[in-house]
């Protein structure tokens, strides 16, 4: 159900406890770390969470100056202190809001209206930067030739984290990856979310069996470089058992954009442009040939209580 004022309903969460092996869950409160200490902690975990932050205060506030606070997905407090009540529903909120989007927001919470504001009238009111922390997608490449190398390097360039699966990868070779798996025949280790890529760059070896595997996932993106007859034979393999024709449109094949790519290192250049412009919804349209549209400078959302 959504209020009138259109954000998502959400009921009041628990102030999360933390554990250092469990991560986040439901059980009986007790002291949690430094937020910034646990920032670190969860963005190495790959936990997607805001923090919330204190940027301005007027009058009588329940919150400090330069206060914070770590909320997980679900708009549960996790860790610190940005103000209670109807205030920390107002950032709860906003948190669940930047995660979802990956935008941050700055929100004014008016603590001297009961009836409009945060229902608490303290005499007061506050200005909160909420920031998501998302994982860094991951590029999965399949693969240990030039075009794999020179795929890990760029897509480290452009903020991937890389996994490289592959029985003969050189770790030498692979020098941005952060994983790679020389030992997983069966590509029971290839486990992509959906918002990461994949790249099938084999060589025709078990490309099939690798794209059998990766199309189990939810992933949205998965390029297959390939000569145009290989590919027919996997595509047909793959139809034949049962992926149809929905499970197969996130199949780039030919893969990359349309650059005359003739050397491995510019064949890997094409794909990672198809990969960054599906990642920020571009077009793959020359900027010089796009319509003149007026520059807007950037701008933040600014959320009143």
């Amino acid at each position: 159900m959504r209020p009138a004022d259109g954000r998502t309903s959400i009921r009041r969460q628990p102030r999360r406890q933390y554990d250092g092996d469990k991560a986040m869950t439901k059980d009986t409160p007790r002291t949690a770390p430094d937020p910034l200490a646990l920032a670190l902690d969860l963005k190495a975990r790959r936990e997607p969470f805001a923090i919330a932050t204190v940027i301005e205060t007027r009058g009588s506030t329940s919150a400090r100056l330069s206060a914070k606070a770590i909320f997980d997905r679900e708009g549960g407090v996790v860790s610190g202190w940005v103000g209670g009540g109807c205030a920390e529903s107002t950032v709860a909120h906003a948190a669940i809001e930047c995660i979802e989007s990956g935008e941050p927001q700055i929100i004014d919470i008016d603590l001297d209206d009961e009836v409009l504001g945060a229902g608490m009238p303290c005499g007061g009111a506050m200005r909160v930067y909420v920031e998501p922390v998302l994982p860094q997608p991951i590029l999965w490449v399949l693969g240990h030739g030039r075009v794999a190398e020179t795929l890990s390097q760029l897509g480290a360039l452009m903020g991937f984290e890389i996994v490289v699966d592959d029985p003969m990868a050189d770790a030498a070779r692979f020098p941005d990856a952060a994983r790679i798996l020389t030992d997983d025949p069966d590509y029971a280790a290839l486990t992509p979310s959906q918002d990461d890529f994949v790249v099938v760059a084999t060589q025709h070896r078990g490309d099939h069996q690798s794209m059998q595997q990766v199309l189990k996932s939810k992933v949205r993106y998965v390029a297959l470089i390939a000569s145009r007859k290989r590919t027919g034979l996997v595509l047909d393999y793959l139809r034949a058992e049962g992926f149809d024709r929905e499970a197969l449109a996130c199949v780039r094949a030919p893969a990359g954009l349309d650059l005359n790519a003739r050397t491995p290192e510019e064949i890997a250049l094409s794909v990672i442009g198809e990969i960054v412009m599906e990642r920020r919804g571009g077009t793959g349209m020359a900027a010089s040939r796009k319509r003149a549209t007026a520059v807007q400078p950037p701008t933040m959302k600014v959320v009143r209580s």
